[in-house]
């Protein structure tokens, strides 16, 4: 309940309205879980953006991956992660304990996963190497698809190390599901996705 109230009061009026974010291809959105969907990342706003598409029905069910020891750092970050956005915590510090277990659960449990293959925000409008993460993950499950996002303007809106939003058009463009194929290796998947980025930002 939380959530949908956050998100509906706050989220989506600043978004949508004050922003003026334009969406194409939404159709092309999950309608139900489990689903992954992988973006670029270069704001804050990335993932209240992405989040912010969903109808209330799901939105529940809409989780982001965020480090641990970021979106966990104190309580009331905690609770705002955990109670708000749903995150699905990645611990890369324990040891003997695989990082992308929780996201397995998720997957598991028919969430929509939100995974940032960058790792960590870059500069505006820049894409940086993908980490292969979202390879083994693909891997373990190749019958979830896999949803391509493509975001402009948030590195502007709300850039890196900036507290203040600035009223700034944003742009977002979903791409075709895409599913895991056997026997593919590594290199040759990073480097489709790289292609596939590399074309919705052109399109």
């Amino acid at each position: 309940m939380l959530k949908k109230i956050f998100f509906n009061l706050i989220v989506k009026p600043i978004l949508l309205l004050i922003m003026g974010m334009n969406i194409k291809n939404k159709e092309k959105l999950p309608t139900k879980g489990p689903a992954i969907i992988i973006a670029n990342h270069n704001s804050h706003l990335d993932t209240l953006s992405i989040m912010s598409l969903f109808e209330n029905k799901l939105l529940k069910k809409v989780r982001p991956v965020g480090a641990y020891d970021y979106f966990f750092a104190n309580k009331y970050i905690s609770w705002v992660s955990k109670n708000l956005l749903g995150v699905i915590p990645l611990d890369r510090k324990i040891k003997g304990k695989d990082p992308l277990g929780n996201i397995f659960k998720s997957l598991e449990n028919e969430d929509i996963v939100i995974i940032f293959p960058e790792g960590t925000r870059g500069n505006p409008e820049e894409i940086k190497e993908f980490k292969t993460g979202i390879y083994h993950i693909a891997k373990k499950y190749p019958e979830v698809p896999v949803i391509p996002i493509y975001m402009k303007g948030m590195g502007k809106a709300l850039p890196r190390n900036e507290a203040l939003l600035v009223p700034f058009i944003v742009y977002v463009n979903i791409g075709d599901e895409i599913y895991f194929k056997e026997n593919i290796q590594k290199k040759e998947y990073m480097e489709n996705l790289k292609k596939i980025f590399k074309n919705l930002a052109e399109n």
